[in-house]
């Protein structure tokens, strides 16, 4: 009998032993989450970008993780959770303009759950919408025409004939021709174009580049067509700019008919 009573003594002492020791392992290891880093958000704070929550660190092993993103004041306090905004990417829409968002984080595991927020974004602003192409290149200065594109065009806007008024016998006509982009810019290497009308009047040269200035001269010998009349008083000419490479009356391509005084009595 006392052996009997000693094995239960012994027994009752080693479950004893096994609940206290149980009972301190589940005391030290059982806690939810802390966290160690808190949580923050990447992107620019500007509608039509999209924001991303980076959840931070955590201790004690968490299992999941829930995100929760906030419209705040400007400066970051009186913040109302956003309806529907529980994953960790947040669009911004117009209604967060003049709001600073932040992002609450909360991390889970089997003993429990812990949140922590983030620091508030920078103000939300509107988008800015792109500037609408203008074809022109920056600066104030002359412009290649090879930086010139549409919707630019190009323009004449200065033509003179030497001689000045034209004489039954004229020899050859030299033109210049001035051509201009972009709210008066002078535009150099544009190819001009000049024809008398009727073409049989003065012989057609080949098209001839716009230098620094944005002037082209172009000569162009008399044939036996001019005059046209005996009361011939003034002579057309078709003028064309345009961009080499391009085809005729497209890009930026431009052109105008002009006419320069004649006087058959001279």
């Amino acid at each position: 009998m006392p052996r009997r009573t000693n094995l239960l003594a012994l027994l009752a002492a080693g479950a004893v032993t096994a609940l206290v020791v149980a009972g301190l392992t589940q005391a030290s290891t059982s806690a939810a989450p802390g966290n160690t880093i808190p949580p923050t958000i990447s992107g620019t704070p500007q509608v039509g970008q999209t924001l991303s929550a980076d959840r931070g660190q955590w201790s004690n092993n968490p299992t999941s993780y829930g995100y929760r993103w906030q419209r705040c004041d400007r400066n970051g306090a009186a913040c109302a959770g956003v309806s529907g905004a529980d994953q960790r990417l947040y669009d911004l829409h117009a209604q967060d303009v003049g709001h600073t968002i932040r992002v609450r984080v909360t991390a889970r595991n089997a003993d429990g759950a812990s949140s922590e927020t983030s620091v508030p974004t920078a103000v939300v602003t509107s988008r800015t919408p792109a500037p609408p192409a203008t074809g022109c290149p920056s600066g104030s200065g002359a412009i290649p025409i090879a930086d010139l594109t549409p919707p630019a065009n190009l323009a004449i806007v200065g033509f003179s004939s030497n001689p000045q008024v034209l004489g039954r016998h004229v020899g050859t006509l030299s033109l210049a021709v001035k051509v201009t982009a972009c709210s008066g810019r002078p535009v150099q290497g544009a190819l001009v174009y000049a024809a008398a009308v009727p073409f049989n009047q003065f012989d057609v040269a080949p098209e001839v580049q716009t230098d620094a200035n944005g002037t082209a001269t172009i000569n162009e010998p008399e044939l036996v067509g001019y005059p046209a009349s005996p009361r011939q008083q003034l002579l057309a000419v078709f003028l064309r700019a345009r961009k080499s490479g391009e085809p005729q009356g497209q890009g930026v391509a431009t052109s105008r008919l002009v006419s320069f005084k004649v006087d058959l009595h001279q």
